[in-house]
């Protein structure tokens, strides 16, 4: 694992380029190169390269419409005198906050480890809580049940016109703002499955709504994935000593019916299923604890296929 600080990149890539684009903007206000370097706490020579245009930098900072919007407010505080090096600092803390909230900084970060790909890391604003632990952990698990999924042999055969999905709730979810899954959905290429991105709250509201109707006859279901309605997968399922539940396509509300009929088996059914209705393709879907153990119930089922 390469282990990176959020500071190490505002040090290495931010910094040079502040400085630089400081140091080009004071001189076109007039200021000599010796009084730029005594404003930034550099030396004059590195103040001729910054304005020579060798200081290098990041253009993800230089380009990023609040860096601009900062450096041009210091350098016009600073060349004026309003600004002193104390309002300066100010000015800068606040903007490597910004653009620690899901910007440039958080872009090179995952490009310097890998790992915090697709977690919606926001560790620089929250910090390390449990809040913050828990929504890493389902996002970790979605992205893990949807490979699983691509890994399945003949998965394609099993993913419905409309698509699959995967989803997993935190504990004691409100809403399908409290449901990761899969933007865009799953669709079957070429005999194949492609996972389009990687999983976000609040992604789905198909696959949320059974998760969320789930959970609550039974908060310690909250995976949940569709697929398409097959006799040999239903089949397979009864085999391995599962009822699935049929229920009704044809509904206004799919949510309360399908707490509903979850309420009347006194359980959440690993498998429930309809047959579709007119402008509605059949569905099934197939809960777990997590997002994984749906995907794995989903393998284990589709084992055997010999199609």
């Amino acid at each position: 694992m390469s282990l990176v600080l959020p500071s190490e990149i505002v040090v290495d890539r931010f910094l040079p380029t502040v400085r630089a684009m400081l140091a080009t903007r004071l001189a076109d206000r007039g200021l000599t190169q010796q009084e730029i370097a005594a404003e930034l706490g550099v030396t004059q020579a590195a103040v001729s390269k910054y304005v020579s245009g060798e200081g290098g930098g990041d253009d993800r900072f230089r380009d990023h419409p609040e860096t601009v919007a900062t450096v041009d407010r210091i350098a016009d505080g600073l060349a004026s005198g309003e600004m002193d090096g104390y309002d300066a600092l100010a000015e800068l803390l606040a903007l490597v906050r910004t653009l620690e909230d899901r910007g440039p900084v958080c872009e090179i970060h995952e490009e310097e480890m890998p790992e915090l790909r697709g977690l919606g890391c926001d560790l620089c604003v929250r910090g390390l809580d449990p809040d913050v632990r828990a929504e890493r952990d389902v996002l970790a698990n979605v992205r893990t049940a949807a490979r699983t999924l691509a890994s399945i042999p003949r998965m394609a055969d099993y993913v419905p016109n409309v698509g699959t999905n995967v989803g997993m709730a935190l504990p004691d979810p409100d809403d399908e703002t409290d449901v990761a899954a899969v933007p865009g959905r799953i669709y079957a290429m070429g005999g194949r499955i492609e996972i389009p991105a990687n999983p976000e709250f609040g992604a789905s509201k198909h696959v949320a709504t059974a998760v969320l109707a789930a959970n609550t006859v039974d908060p310690e279901v909250r995976g949940a994935i569709n697929v398409a309605t097959d006799d040999a997968l239903l089949d397979r399922a009864r085999e391995a000593g599962i009822d699935p539940l049929e229920f009704d396509a044809d509904y206004e509300d799919r949510g309360d019916h399908l707490r509903e009929r979850f309420a009347e088996r006194g359980t959440v059914p690993p498998v429930a299923y309809h047959r579709g209705a007119f402008g509605i393709e059949p569905a099934t879907y197939v809960f777990g604890g997590t997002a994984v153990e749906a995907a794995e119930l989903i393998e284990s089922l589709a084992a055997d296929d010999s199609r």
